[in-house]
């Protein structure tokens, strides 16, 4: 459905070295860099991180949240630690199964530096 996420941000090298750590848990190569843009390429599509153009602040969607596909439970959790060590927060509840109404799930929430809502989630 989707060809590539972009989301904003204040600090590339900062942006670039949070997502290289983070990404890496799921065997996502580091970022591409191009200009003040830096890119992700999976098979399944393309995640990028970018100063806004119009030079304005970037800001973080007050109600969004970016979802990873993590491999297992396990994934998750060194997702969710690499994030952490790498400049990220904690929210939401701990990492954990959560009942939905497509089944078990197991999520793992943080935001990045720059405020994102991130999870990775692993379908059980």
């Amino acid at each position: 459905m989707f060809s590539h996420i972009m989301i904003g941000t204040n600090d590339l090298d900062r942006a670039k070295a949070f997502y290289d750590t983070l990404l890496g848990t799921l065997g996502v190569g580091a970022a591409a860099v191009d200009g003040n843009r830096i890119f992700y390429f999976t098979p399944t599509g393309v995640f990028s991180v970018s100063k806004p153009i119009n030079g304005e602040p970037a800001t973080a969607a007050n109600g969004g949240t970016i979802g990873f596909a993590a491999a297992s439970a396990e994934q998750a959790d060194a997702w969710h630690a690499a994030g952490v060590a790498a400049g990220g927060v904690t929210c939401e509840d701990p990492p954990g199964v959560r009942e939905g109404p497509t089944g078990k799930l197991y999520l793992a929430y943080l935001r990045d530096p720059d405020g994102n809502k991130l999870c990775a989630l692993h379908r059980m």
